[in-house]
């Protein structure tokens, strides 16, 4: 399967389990811990959001495994977007322009970190050597 939809998985799925939340937390009632707890468990939505929270977790692996983290982690800064064009579309939320140009600026962020590229000036290769020694845990304080 291409890296790329894992890529797109990673913030679809935080964004559908914030859906399946939002869904379980509306039919909670609030009558006392033990059962507001069995209500949660036994919550359709709930279960699916924890479904989707554990296949999410095994994708993000496999992208943090292919991916440096620099590179990976703000591909979940789409999530926020997601979960406010979700949020009107399904919930029917009013969007505000704040959100509009928010999202505007998260998605221009995450472009602009995902498309850099990484120049560093080589001293003896010594910087590579101490992140290799923090990769592999071989460093001095082991």
């Amino acid at each position: 399967m291409p890296m790329r939809f894992f890529w797109l998985a990673v913030p679809v799925l935080s964004t559908l389990f914030q859906f399946f939340i939002k869904l379980g937390a509306e039919q909670l009632h609030d009558e006392g811990t033990q059962t507001w707890l069995w209500q949660a468990l036994s919550s359709q939505w709930i279960l699916a959001a924890i479904a989707v929270e554990i296949v999410g977790f095994f994708i993000w692996m496999k992208v943090l495994a292919e991916l440096d983290l620099s590179r990976a982690f703000p591909l979940t800064g789409i999530a926020y977007v997601l979960v406010v064009a979700s949020g009107w579309f399904v919930f029917g939320e009013r969007v505000v322009a704040l959100q509009l140009i928010g999202s505007g600026l998260i998605l221009t962020g995450v472009w602009l970190i995902a498309g850099a590229s990484v120049e560093t000036k080589a001293d003896d290769g010594e910087w590579d050597a101490k992140r290799n020694e923090l990769r592999t845990g071989t460093g001095k304080d082991r």
